[in-house]
């Protein structure tokens, strides 16, 4: 894994195998992911603020294929278990705050390296 990636949890070598050479797809999924995911987080963070297990449960799941795509395979892990243990509610609430605020960190680290990429790609349309 090259130095220059800041995060272990960042690999998009399926994104650049899916895009098979197109900085378009490139440029525009990653825009995506950065337009989507953040609302996801905070969806995630006001519902388990809310001790609403559903839309928490319900957000996690939505959110978690975008990690995998993006080459997070650990983020994406974590996030199936936030999901499994909202389906539990209350009395994980201590373990799904502990392990969310984990991913929300990883994911949000790694925004940087993906608007650099996405810079980049824009430079060669």
């Amino acid at each position: 894994m090259p130095d220059s990636l800041p995060n272990p949890d960042l690999d998009l070598a399926f994104l650049y195998e899916v895009a098979d050479g197109s900085n378009e797809f490139i440029v525009e999924s990653i825009t995506m992911f950065l337009d989507q995911t953040p609302q996801l987080l905070d969806t995630i963070s006001s519902a388990i603020a809310a001790h609403d297990w559903v839309t928490a449960g319900s957000a996690a799941h939505k959110l978690k294929p975008n990690l995998g795509f993006f080459g997070m395979p650990q983020s994406q892990a974590d996030m199936q278990e936030v999901e499994l243990l909202c389906k539990e509610g209350e009395r994980n609430s201590t373990g799904i705050i502990a392990k969310f605020n984990n991913i929300k960190s990883v994911v949000t680290s790694n925004f940087a390296q993906l608007e650099k990429i996405k810079a980049e790609g824009e430079a060669n349309l």
